[in-house]
């Protein structure tokens, strides 16, 4: 048992504690912890509380402009921007992507399309910080 690795109890998809219908439009970042489900429109980043387990889905009428960053990553629907996920990344049939996908791990379904880089983080990389993304990025292009 010594060396393996305690993994946290994975949330459950179905427990989401906002929802943004599809009747609003945000426009600036958002920045949460826990459950974030979104039907309506977003325009700025989707950011998830550094070292939570938090879980944003967008449905199909769901759509942000801007990146989203998060653990877990539920997408159904249109994302212009980069997404960032340290855990588990879910392109749902419906699923249409403009900007660049950092993943751990990424389940896509027939239909999804990705239009930018699918960039598999390994463990020992981690996920790219919220303000220093474009930077550290940026830096590993340029070695």
């Amino acid at each position: 048992m010594m060396g393996k690795k305690k993994q946290k109890p994975r949330r459950a998809t179905g427990q989401f504690d906002t929802l943004i219908s599809s009747r609003t439009t945000i426009e600036g970042d958002v920045h949460f912890s826990g459950g974030l489900h979104v039907d309506g429109k977003i325009r700025g980043r989707v950011i998830a509380e550094e070292g939570s387990d938090a879980v944003v889905r967008v449905s199909e009428v769901g759509e942000i402009t801007g990146d989203v960053i998060a653990p877990h990553i539920i997408i159904n629907g249109g994302v212009n921007g980069d997404v960032r996920s340290s855990a588990h990344l879910e392109l749902a049939e419906k699923a249409s992507i403009t900007g660049n996908v950092y993943y751990k791990l990424v389940e896509m379904a027939m239909g999804a399309s990705v239009n930018g880089n699918l960039v598999r983080e390994t463990e020992n990389s981690g996920l790219l910080t919220h303000d220093g993304a474009k930077a550290e990025a940026d830096e590993g292009k340029s070695e």
